[in-house]
């Protein structure tokens, strides 16, 4: 087991008693009676503290704390100090000490330090490990930011499909990344040296969406002085990427069926079939079937389309990912604003893990842009906006006693109320994920009483 706390202090009662209080609040303690030794046990990924006394002999608390910070500068260092240290230990706050405390003092103000500073470097470590993450993964895990199995999913079929020269239809909600798909599905293909083209079908009026795929000859209409090129013929030879497939006209519909099925085009003012190598990417944000049912979308260029297809999952359904992705969007936007990212507490990952993402992966980069221009969490919603307020009223524990409920209640429900598939996602037993149920007054379908 880890250690939480390396006590630092030359006076034998003194670490004792520091030993025993942190003991008894449930903490792990390491005694030293010099700094020397105790330095030896850190380094930039112990998931410990600091507590020292100042006035030592050797190498005394201001030593250690500038021994400590060349370390690591996110290493939390806890002073003790006498009454007429106070102004010394002012002065340390300033250097990087991340708390002093007067003697004498009551167990309760060292052991409620000792747990932020904890909370702090748990959190430090954490993104730290994010930032990790993001640098060493392949080029197409660095692009596609995620590690929960469904996405990991999602990825490793793209993988599979980049390889063949098939068309593929992209599901996803508003927000999920449709076009960055798209763009990598292209980008590992043999066509990667080719252009790829995106052209929104949504945006486009009816009056000129078929000059824009398929082009027209000088003359073919008023003010058509040149032939120009359409969105297929400049994309031979790469890939076309059809967002909002949904939004097409019904006529449109019948011709890019026909140019899915011939592989080529004719020109507006032109009889010449013109052959196109060009890779198809739909995507849509609609359930075409439902479409289909209504009239709206052919049902012959739906099962044409609905060859090979990537399924985005919603933010909310992968939110074992947020802390990661924030990271990733932090470090851009920092990078952009050329400043430091600023370190979320835990309220703001509280809150940001709790949240619907109806926007999805969207709404949580700008989300990250306003948080690294120093505003802090914001969201439209104003629930979660009322939620976060209280929440960062409360004490820490109460905090993390609140997210944790609500991670339990969020991921029973997407389980249906199975415990097996519950305490697995958790990564937890089962007799803790019961023991946590009880303790929250949250009922399971499934709950009997857990075996040992």
């Amino acid at each position: 087991m880890s250690t939480d706390v390396i006590l630092i202090d030359d006076e034998p009662h003194l670490l004792e008693a520091g030993r025993q209080s942190l003991e008894l609040a449930g903490l792990s303690v390491a005694c030293h009676d010099s700094g020397t030794e105790a330095l030896r046990a850190l380094g930039r990924k112990s998931p410990t503290i600091v507590v020292s006394d100042v006035r030592m002999p050797g190498l005394g608390g201001l030593e250690i704390l500038t021994r400590v910070l060349e370390l690591d500068p996110e290493l939390p260092v806890i002073l003790i100090t006498g009454h007429g240290d106070i102004p010394m230990a002012v002065q340390a706050m300033r250097d990087g000490a991340y708390d002093f405390i007067e003697k004498p003092f009551a167990p309760d103000t060292l052991i409620q330090s000792v747990r932020r500073a904890l909370d702090r470097r748990r959190l430090v470590l954490d993104n730290r490990a994010l930032r990790e993450q993001l640098v060493q993964g392949s080029q197409l895990e660095r692009t596609l930011v995620g590690r929960n199995a469904h996405f990991i999913e999602m990825r490793q079929r793209l993988k599979n499909f980049a390889a063949t020269d098939a068309d593929v239809l992209i599901l996803g909600e508003t927000g999920t990344g449709k076009e960055l798909v798209a763009r990598s599905l292209h980008q590992h293909s043999d066509r990667a040296g080719g252009e790829f083209v995106a052209i929104n079908c949504g945006a486009l009026p009816e009056t000129i969406i078929e000059s824009e795929l398929f082009g027209h000859d000088a003359g073919a209409f008023t003010g058509a002085v040149k032939t120009r090129l359409g969105k297929f013929e400049y994309a031979s030879g790469g890939t076309l990427f059809l967002d909002e497939i949904e939004s097409m006209p019904l006529d449109m519909q019948a011709r890019l069926l026909r140019v899915l099925e011939e592989r080529s085009i004719v020109r507006l003012g032109s009889n010449k079939e013109i052959p196109v190598d060009v890779r198809v990417v739909a995507a849509t944000k609609e359930d075409l079937l439902h479409t289909v049912a209504k009239g709206t979308f052919r049902e012959d260029l739906f099962y044409r389309l609905n060859v090979l297809t990537l399924t985005i999952p919603p933010l909310r359904r992968r939110r074992d990912d947020i802390p990661l992705l924030f990271a990733h969007f932090l470090g851009i936007c920092s990078s952009r604003l050329k400043r430091e990212p600023p370190q979320p507490g835990p309220a703001d990952l509280a809150l940001l893990c709790t949240h619907d993402w109806p926007g999805n992966v969207r709404e949580l980069e700008n989300t990250a842009m306003r948080f690294a221009l120093g505003l802090g969490v914001e969201f439209a919603d104003a629930t979660a906006l009322a939620w976060h307020k209280e929440l960062n009223k409360a004490p820490l524990s109460d905090q993390i006693a609140a997210l944790e409920e609500l991670i339990l209640r969020r991921t029973l429900a997407s389980c249906e109320g199975s415990m097996k598939q519950c305490y697995e996602r958790l990564g937890i037993s089962r007799k803790t994920l019961y023991d946590k149920l009880k303790k929250y007054g949250i009922a399971a379908a499934d709950m009997d009483e857990p075996t040992n």
